[in-house]
């Protein structure tokens, strides 16, 4: 090894020593590293603790929903599946208002007004939707909203 190395390395472990060995603030630098030391323990802990905590809820989350995918409930009452339909909707850029909503036995009837650009995204957003067997469509489906009268000045979600 090379002697200036170990000569480098003694003085700097020297220094060290009487850094924290000094007599007249020595005990004072002893307490701040020890006080470092602790503060560093109680952080580590806190994030173990945040770490153990999401991996739980993670888990929790996975199982209920291995769950409710096992034990699909086809049988949703009418009045829910339309609230729940309602609900995906609000997520997808259409204009609500223009189109009304009716559910039987698991078969959502959609009527209304819509355009033909945003169907794609409603229909696969409803197919989503727990406890819908089917979507019928009864929508009238414009080009433009320049030709219909529902679908003029509706506010837009935009899509983010």
């Amino acid at each position: 090894m090379n002697k200036g190395l170990v000569l480098l390395s003694g003085v700097g472990v020297g220094a060290a020593l009487m850094y924290v060995f000094d007599p007249d603030r020595g005990r004072r630098r002893r307490a701040l590293i020890g006080d470092k030391v602790e503060h560093a323990k109680n952080k580590a802990g806190d994030l173990a603790g945040k770490l153990s905590r999401d991996l739980r809820n993670r888990a929790q989350g996975l199982a209920a929903e291995t769950a409710a995918i096992l034990t699909e409930d086809n049988n949703v009452a009418d009045d829910v599946l339309v609230e729940r339909v309602r609900a995906a909707m609000g997520r997808v850029p259409v204009d609500h208002g223009a189109i009304k909503v009716t559910a039987n036995n698991g078969i959502v009837t959609l009527g209304g007004q819509a355009l033909a650009s945003e169907l794609p995204a409603l229909m696969a957003a409803i197919r989503e939707v727990g406890g819908v067997k089917d979507v019928v469509s009864e929508l009238k489906v414009h080009g433009e909203t320049s030709d219909v009268p529902a679908l003029q000045g509706a506010l837009r979600q935009v899509a983010g």
